[in-house]
């Protein structure tokens, strides 16, 4: 038996997201008022992902509770659909989105992190803060992953959906520099119209290897699971 159910870690990692983004919107940044606010950033967006997705996790527990013995065919069939839609989430989004924005933030932090995150910022967000935004992500989504199997879609259909995010995602980026003149990441604005094309292709190939990544990671987990209650069940009836 785990030393904490898997439901109360869910609910702590959700209140966990939920004091990271209330405080980082209390924040009074320059750039949250300028044009996008906060929404132009990947941090910001994958912190809503994970909420979203904690939440949708917090709210399957809760309905399994509430239904738990209750026969109502009813009540399972939209029970199965809110963990499908979790499931969905942390395939194509939650684990990929949130272990390319951790990787990519502290690979260009330590190379020079002028390009990501100024020493300016330092006066706005505390280190616990920044830690919550670019470090605990992964070993939530680990631990998220270690204690629910997660069905994964076909992997063609994951990877068309974290490209269609990922190009969406590039759009707006472009979009924000057209109208304000400015790139969200003061990398590219060091490097030439090719090169920022190159950027964008090399982080959308990143991104899908993650989705593979979480994909074998989930079934090598889940799998080693059941391959060892299927030879403990043998061992039983031997």
């Amino acid at each position: 038996m785990a030393l904490i159910p898997c439901q109360v870690l869910r609910a702590a990692i959700l209140l966990s997201y939920l004091s990271v983004l209330c405080h980082y919107k209390a924040i009074e940044m320059p750039a949250h008022h300028t044009y996008g606010g906060s929404w132009k950033f990947l941090t910001f967006i994958d912190l809503v992902i994970q909420a979203v997705f904690f939440g949708i996790c917090v709210l399957s527990d809760l309905s399994s509770l509430l239904t738990k013995g209750i026969d109502n065919q009813e009540q399972e069939r939209q029970l199965k659909k809110l963990i499908s839609l979790r499931d969905w989430i942390m395939a194509v989004l939650a684990f990929p989105v949130g272990v390319f924005v951790v990787t990519m933030f502290w690979g260009l932090y330590l190379y020079d992190r002028e390009m990501v995150y100024p020493k300016l910022l330092d006066n706005f967000i505390p280190p616990w803060l920044n830690h919550g935004m670019h470090t605990t992500v992964v070993p939530f989504i680990l631990i998220e992953m270690r204690t629910t199997h997660h069905q994964y879609p076909s992997r063609k259909f994951g990877i068309a959906t974290i490209c269609t995010f990922s190009f969406g995602y590039i759009l707006w980026v472009c979009w924000v520099h057209h109208v304000t003149g400015v790139w969200v990441y003061p990398l590219l604005e060091y490097i030439s119209p090719g090169a920022k094309i190159f950027f964008f292709l090399v982080v959308t190939f990143i991104i899908n290897i993650y989705y593979i990544l979480g994909e074998r990671l989930n079934s090598y987990m889940w799998d080693s699971e059941k391959s060892i209650e299927s030879k403990e069940e043998r061992l039983k009836i031997d």
